[in-house]
């Protein structure tokens, strides 16, 4: 098992024998020298070979042995003045040679981001994950995926696994993935918000982060057909009280990011977004939204939803993300509160990001008095639909004031990283219009 890695190397004094199990990335040669750049998962460092100083054939071997090859380094660990540390090799062993050719290498420095590499990038995604700009934003996303956990924890939420197989969608059914299971039809999960509701009355706060699956085909910069769901759901709670909940998250986790991985924006070329750390939120009623926008030649009415470009607009209003309130009742699905106020709109904000990147995550307050539910169904044309049943039943038994909310993990990551598209921060994209591959 290799204990061993370039991190430490950097770490550790000079002058000590080692020995690296890496992969070699690139190759130069200047006389009787040869200058290796090798890397593991935590770093590069460079070996040098001199032809004088190793066994016979050991030179010609590292001049032959392809790049993109793992191999094994033993030496010395050297250094100079204002030069990083290297290892002056003595020995080398190949532990699998690369026999296939790709151009660009993986590991090569390119931009990943270019819209002509895309395709070649995807449908080579899983050699491409060797790249080290797609490396540091996964490193990323397991860094923030740790530290909302913590948050969750920290605020004495409960985790709930909830089932990837469902036999209701949140929205219509043409909106979700549906499988077949025996001759039942059920779905692969939208929204694991009915789990949650039935655990909130167990446990108070529940979280849960798992994948979720769109079957409504959308080619936005901030959609895929699979992706991850950070959901919270919390008893006895309003809107406001989630919204406050949704801001501290995002603070700390930008904040906490921002400490922990500052080195992985510069490795994108991209500055990391700080916007989230400004709370509290400014908010904007949706009717607002609407007449601004009339007003700047948008053609929009009120109970329309705002699409990517509605949002920019807004986003150019405020320094900082922002919410948007009161979403018309005929565009959100029934779980959710009706505005005593204005029985137009519901008990639902949309937070919208800086820097024009969208709608980050919603919140809602849900309904928990079964007279409401039972007319929110109707009108969604769901009342009779007997798969609902055990939604209904939750509202039946002791159900009490609660409010969730909802993120993208990937929206998120892409919005501080500040990125362009969201299949950039997941390992193995699922695009629409693309095949399932690799």
């Amino acid at each position: 098992m290799k204990n061993l890695y370039i991190s430490d190397i950097h770490a550790r004094g000079a002058n000590v024998d080692v020995s690296l199990p890496c992969w070699l990335r690139a190759r130069r040669k200047s006389g009787g020298i040869l200058f290796m750049d090798v890397v593991d998962s935590t770093g590069m460092i460079q070996g040098v070979l001199e032809r004088e100083k190793v066994a016979s054939g050991l030179f010609e071997l590292a001049q032959r042995t392809p790049l993109e090859s793992a191999i094994e380094l033993t030496g010395q660990v050297v250094t100079h003045a204002n030069k990083p540390r290297e290892i002056a090799v003595r020995s080398m062993n190949v532990i699998g040679a690369a026999s296939m050719t790709m151009s660009p290498l993986p590991r090569s420095d390119f931009d990943i981001f270019a819209p002509e590499m895309t395709a070649h990038v995807l449908d080579n995604r899983h050699l491409y994950l060797r790249n080290p700009k797609i490396m540091a934003i996964l490193q990323f996303r397991s860094v923030l995926m740790s530290e909302v956990r913590k948050w969750f924890e920290t605020n004495r939420f409960m985790e709930i696994d909830a089932p990837i197989l469902t036999p209701v969608p949140l929205y219509e059914d043409g909106s979700a993935v549906g499988v077949d299971i025996h001759g039942d039809k059920v779905f692969l999960t939208q929204c694991v918000g009915y789990y949650l509701e039935a655990a909130v009355h167990a446990f108070e706060r529940v979280y849960n982060m798992g994948p979720s699956f769109r079957g409504e085909e959308s080619r936005s910069p901030r959609h895929l057909m699979e992706y991850h769901h950070i959901k919270g759901e919390i008893a006895f709670a309003n809107l406001d009280d989630m919204i406050r909940m949704v801001e501290d998250l995002i603070a700390h986790v930008s904040r906490v990011c921002w400490e922990r991985m500052p080195q992985v924006a510069k490795a994108l070329g991209t500055s990391m977004c700080l916007d989230g750390m400004q709370i509290p939120f400014p908010r904007m009623s949706y009717e607002d939204a609407v007449s601004h926008l009339k007003r700047n030649g948008v053609d929009i009415e009120f109970g329309k939803g705002l699409n990517g470009d509605d949002e920019k607009m807004l986003s150019r209003l405020f320094p900082s993300p922002f919410w948007v309130t009161g979403i018309p009742r005929s565009i959100e699905p029934f779980p959710y509160c009706i505005d005593p106020s204005d029985t137009r709109i519901t008990r639902v904000a949309d937070l919208i990001a800086s820097n024009g990147m969208g709608e980050l995550l919603g919140v809602a307050e849900k309904i928990h008095d079964i007279e409401t539910l039972d007319v929110r169904l109707g009108e969604k044309g769901k009342l009779s639909d007997e798969r609902y049943r055990w939604v209904r039943e939750t509202h039946q038994f002791g159900c009490v004031p609660h409010a969730a909310f909802g993120m993208g993990v990937e929206r998120f990551i892409r919005w501080l990283l500040n990125i362009p598209h969201v299949r950039d921060a997941i390992p193995f994209p699922r695009i629409f219009r693309r095949a399932v591959y690799p």
